[in-house]
């Protein structure tokens, strides 16, 4: 069941990453890169700081920052434990898919750095700015969605690779968010 399944994310690969051309190359390495995202996350937390008085906004921020470094930790465990080769190491597929970037990455895919973190951030700040921006948590949820295939686009990650870090990342996400509810309303009581 488990090779079938495997087989299955292989060829849903092999179909995405082939729709690709060099027309949409370099949108998706754009998209795919963190560092272009800055602007973004430089207005989320704006707009959380405007929401917070200082001492609660230095307390989210710290929250956001344990809240990357869980997903990324717990993404290199899984990377190293399971041991799932990337497609573009995968030697059955490297003559058959399309390599956008100038080079592969890590060994190991499973699962995807990019979609938990992604989805992370979408569900916390989603959750967060809801008070003032009713639908952002969609359009959050649709960046991190495009984020996820970006990596399957270029060749990086498998369908399922992405699927997994995008659940774990929503989970952690909204797991962050629960605790930075639970952190202010004790930051108020103590008051």
């Amino acid at each position: 069941m488990l090779e079938q399944l495997v087989e299955l994310d292989k060829d849903l690969f092999l179909y995405l990453n082939g729709m690709g051309n060099v027309y949409w190359d370099a949108f998706w390495m754009f998209f795919t890169a963190k560092f272009n995202w800055i602007p973004l996350y430089a207005v989320l937390v704006f707009l959380m700081y405007k929401k917070l008085n200082s001492k609660m906004f230095v307390l989210t921020v710290i929250i956001i920052v344990l809240m990357i470094t869980f997903t990324d930790q717990v993404t290199n465990l899984f990377k190293h434990g399971v041991k799932r080769l990337r497609p573009c190491q995968d030697e059955s597929l490297v003559d058959i898919m399309r390599l956008v970037k100038s080079h592969c990455g890590g060994r190991y895919g499973y699962f995807s750095g990019h979609a938990s973190n992604s989805m992370a951030v979408a569900i916390f700040t989603g959750k967060m700015l809801q008070y003032r921006f009713k639908y952002l948590i969609y359009i959050m949820i649709v960046w991190s969605l495009f984020m996820a295939y970006s990596r399957v686009y270029i060749g990086v990650h498998f369908p399922l690779d992405i699927l997994s870090g995008m659940v774990f990342g929503g989970v952690s996400g909204y797991g962050f968010y629960r605790l930075e509810r639970y952190v202010q309303k004790r930051f108020t009581v103590a008051k």
